[in-house]
């Protein structure tokens, strides 16, 4: 194709022209003069074709026009000009693109260079690639088009022909950097494990395993450890405490170990002493505290002056006995308070449902009627939960009534039976309904023919003139029912007489000292998550249902009262409580006030942590170059009441930041098969964090196994017998002695009141039995090589506790769990995880905890009477945790479920004895 062109046509001495291609330009000759067009600075070409000939143009930047070219030779220039054009540019865009890759490869190189040799560095000093090392540099990692750059196959041998070094900043580059640095914390925790063999074979009494030792070498800004119970997590975090010191990462007088009391930090100090200082450590420049004893040194040296602990709060049980005498100094000297609280205490203990809801859970049984329903203090058994709460404020207030007597005219007929009105006032010869009616005076869409029936028994009293009184619903749920139910009621004559000491025949009301623990757990809480009056109130409002509105404010109000008594004595006492001195402390390390000296800060029993403890130790950490080592577990979380929130467990990292989460799945305590049996019990929750607990300890069957009592009086003759045939078979050898020939026992109870059933003179009895009684909670933490518990019954002191917690809470405290008896069921984990060898669970017959049921109906574990032998305890076969008792009725005995009148299932008595002797 040609490379130069003329006109094809010469004439009167206007078109005399040559153009030539020449290294990448156009090149125009006129007469003496030529001009050097660049290709890659002329426009689009165009062609014109004329009757004889053609002319090809080119617009800005460099306009030109040629002319008297033939038809072909037009083509041919504008083809080859723009073919041209076209090699020229694209040459220039590769030349650019590489500069770009050159540019971009150079800076990749340079930060890939730092790295490396910052990670080194890293390395050498600290060990372990922290999450804040690798953000620091993805924060600084090159930006550009680089990953576009690699995708495009024109730079593909530009790209090969580079050097290693850009090669490798390359492929650093492209990488995602969180997952390559664990790749190589990965093989430097294998290069720690060999090069610190010897260390971690002898910083605690066993050699660490390789999940305690992948623990303590792990050493990113925040890391949260799973420990299941008895896993090691106190020697975990020893060791931890111990390799930092001995590696050089932090300084002894950089660690601080934050324990929940002071018996568990008294534990760690004296670990650390035995543990460390034979290694050469500095243990002594170790602190282990508590969270309230560094937080009142944080407030003293932030202030120049400690604070006192107000003397009530610092022993168990001592604030609640504080605030019941606020609560009677308060009710003699307030009559507006002393209404108000003993008729919440009274009326108001229960919630009131709502639609559809309030005839739930039914707590009665009404004999003569044959009818379920619900107690009332005066010992009716009434239809719902509305009209039990007004029975009750008429009994409060000593109206005389009768509920749902007949009404004196008779009524009967084919379609309607006789009507009996729900109360019925013989003082004033006056009829009261309490009608299922809402705010717009509306019955739930479900009541088929719920409203003919109200316009019915008003228009038979208008027609009958006899006396009604109208509550509603809604006025129940807004709290003018009893504002309109006083006013009709004094208004005809009769004189309310408030009066809690009231002897109660029925359903007694809530305890006053279980009402006074419902406000300490809900100061404790609402102090600790520094929630204002306002913020509370408008919690009532948003966390609530309307309809449940009044009876949440009531709380309040009372809450109010006392808490400023609270303060009152805290401030006569020159003295702050708990919730005071954390957020106090938390105040001003957040502030700068204080500037923390450690930057190892490990907090044991995470899981019990309020909001104000981990707000403590979150600020603790925030600085860069600090270290957070937490470690808990979830299924022992049974502390809720005193201000534990279980989220800052199962949402560290929400609370914390990105980390390393690890887990101690094997436990050097209970048997597997305790181990499977407690794990699967536990995990029936669906919201606790999963763990897969595997054991090192030996059997000794039977490991797990339930006893019936004939009755309460006969479990302390149980435990007794129990406990002289382990005696037995200590003395004889059948079952192997620990230290000094003996055994270590422990009767565990879910209340206080069950140390009652510890054996009198235990140790002189048995001499081969070590035999101590705790409650659960207090047991937390320890082991004896058997433990019994008793009380897995189903009444007033059951296990699972009756005893929910108060809905109000749910203003003040973190959110509920939806599981039903969540804590209860932790609690009962952390009770069959105490043991080393073998649980012994004793009920009584009949009235088997549904936790027992079931083990016994889910998990195969046998329930033998006292005597041995066969089960005496049949699953109810419809419900989840009822158990079949025997029954007398009408007809003869029978066997009906142990959730009547709930469940009304029942059973032939022969087929119950079928199931007996098969079971």
């Amino acid at each position: 194709m040609a490379t130069s062109w003329k006109p094809s046509r010469v004439g009167r001495g206007k078109i005399n022209w040559a153009a030539e291609l020449v290294d990448d330009k156009l090149v125009v000759t006129t007469g003496d003069s030529s001009e050097h067009l660049q290709l890659a600075n002329i426009g689009p070409t165009r062609m014109r074709v004329g009757f004889l000939t053609s002319s090809v143009e080119w617009g800005a930047p460099s306009p030109l026009r040629l002319i008297g070219l033939s038809h072909r030779d037009a083509r041919d220039l504008r083809a080859t000009v723009d073919r041209e054009r076209a090699r020229v540019l694209e040459g220039i865009r590769l030349s650019l693109l590489i500069d770009e890759f050159d540019r971009l490869a150079v800076q990749a190189r340079n930060w890939a260079r730092d790295f490396f040799a910052a990670a080194k560095e890293h390395m050498h000093v600290s060990g372990w690639l922290t999450r804040e090392f690798t953000e620091t540099w993805a924060t600084a990692r090159p930006q550009g088009r680089f990953d576009e750059l690699l995708g495009m196959a024109e730079l593909s041998q530009h790209r090969a022909a580079q050097g290693g070094d850009v090669l490798e900043a390359i492929d650093l580059w492209g990488e995602d950097l969180g997952a390559y640095v664990g790749r190589w914390n990965e093989r430097f925790l294998e290069q720690e494990r060999r090069s610190f063999r010897s260390f971690f074979d002898n910083v605690e009494r066993s050699p660490l395993t390789d999940e305690q030792a992948a623990a303590v070498v792990c050493f990113d800004n925040r890391v949260q450890l799973i420990a299941a119970a008895g896993s090691g997590k106190t020697s975990t975090m020893i060791a931890k405490a111990g390799y930092a010191v001995y590696r050089g990462i932090v300084t002894p007088d950089q660690v601080l170990m934050l324990a929940f009391n002071s018996k568990a930090a008294s534990e760690l100090q004296q670990r650390i002493t035995e543990r460390l200082a034979p290694l050469g450590l500095a243990a002594d420049r170790i602190v282990a505290r508590t969270f309230h004893s560094f937080g009142l040194a944080v407030i003293g040296q932030a202030t120049g002056r400690k604070p006192s602990l107000a003397p009530w709060v610092e022993t168990a049980g001592a604030d609640v006995e504080k605030l019941a005498q606020i609560v009677d100094l308060l009710r003699d000297n307030d009559e507006a308070f002393r209404t108000e609280w003993d008729l919440f205490r009274m009326v108001f203990s229960r919630e009131l449902p709502d639609f559809g809801d309030e005839e739930k859970d039914p707590d009665g049984w009404d004999a003569a009627l044959r009818r379920e329903g619900f107690r009332t203090l005066q010992n009716e058994v009434v239809k719902s939960q509305g009209e039990r709460m007004i029975a009750d404020w008429l009994f409060y207030n000593g109206v005389t009534y009768e509920y749902e007597r007949r009404y004196e005219i008779d009524t009967a007929d084919a379609e309607r039976r006789q009507y009996q009105p729900d109360f019925f006032y013989p003082d004033i010869d006056a009829y009261h309904e309490h009608f299922a009616l809402d705010e717009q005076g509306q019955a739930p869409a479900d009541f088929i023919g719920y409203m003919d029936g109200v316009a019915w028994k008003r228009r038979l009293h208008a027609e009958h003139d006899t006396e009604l009184i109208e509550t509603t619903m809604a006025q129940l749920w807004d709290g003018s029912a009893f504002t309109h139910l006083r006013d009709e009621l004094t208004s005809r004559g009769i004189v309310l007489d408030p009066d809690p000491e009231r002897p109660v025949n029925g359903q007694p009301p809530i305890e006053n000292e279980r009402l006074v623990g419902t406000f300490r757990s809900f100061m404790v809480h609402a102090k600790s998550n520094q929630l204002s009056d306002a913020q509370l109130f408008e919690r009532a409002g948003l966390l609530t249902r309307q309809r449940t509105r009044f009876r949440q404010e009531m709380f309040l109000r009372l809450y109010q009262r006392i808490r400023d008594r609270w303060e009152d004595e805290l401030r006569r006492a020159e003295a702050i409580d708990f919730e005071d001195m954390l957020n106090l402390a938390a105040d001003h390390i957040e502030s700068g006030r204080w500037r923390s000296p450690f930057r190892l800060v490990m907090v044991d029993e995470m899981q019990d942590a309020s909001f104000a403890r981990a707000r403590l130790a979150r600020a603790l950490v925030t600085t860069p170059g600090h270290y957070l080592f937490a470690v808990g577990d979830d299924w022992q979380s049974i502390n809720r009441f005193a201000g534990a929130d279980l989220s800052v467990m199962t949402g560290f990292e929400e609370w914390f930041g990105k980390g390393e989460i690890l887990r101690l799945e094997r436990t050097f305590r209970c048997p597997q098969s305790i181990c499977d049996v407690s794990s699967r019990f536990v995990a029936q929750n669906p919201s606790q964090l999963h763990k897969s607990v595997r054991s090192s300890t030996a059997e000794y069957a039977p490991t797990l196994q339930a006893i019936s009592a004939a009755s309460d009086d006969h479990v302390g003759g149980v435990i007794r017998r129990h406990l002289a045939e382990l005696n037995d078979r200590v003395e004889s050898g059948a079952t192997p002695a620990g230290l000094g020939g003996r055994v270590s026992v422990f009767i565990l109870g879910r209340y206080r009141h069950q140390a009652s059933l510890m054996p009198y003179s235990a140790e002189k009895t048995w001499k081969h039995l070590d035999v101590h009684f705790s409650t659960i909670h207090a047991s937390k933490g320890l082991e004896a090589d058997y433990v019994i518990i008793p009380g897995l019954t189903r009444d007033k002191a059951a296990f699972p506790s009756r005893a929910s917690d108060d809905p109000v809470l749910r203003l003040a405290m973190p959110v509920g769990e939806p599981f039903p008896h969540a804590e209860e069921r932790r609690l009962f984990y952390v009770a069959l995880t105490r043991a080393r060898r073998a649980v012994t669970l004793v009920t009584v017959r009949n009235r088997e905890s549904k936790f027992l049921v079931e083990l016994v109906k889910e998990q195969g574990v046998r329930l033998v009477s006292a005597g041995g032998g066969r089960s005496s305890v049949i699953p109810c076969p419809a419900c989840s945790d009822g158990t079949m008792t025997p029954r007398t009725g009408p007809h003869g005995r029978f066997y009906g479920c142990s959730n009547f009148p709930t469940c009304r299932t029942t059973m032939k008595l022969a087929d119950a004895e079928a199931a007996l002797a098969a079971g």
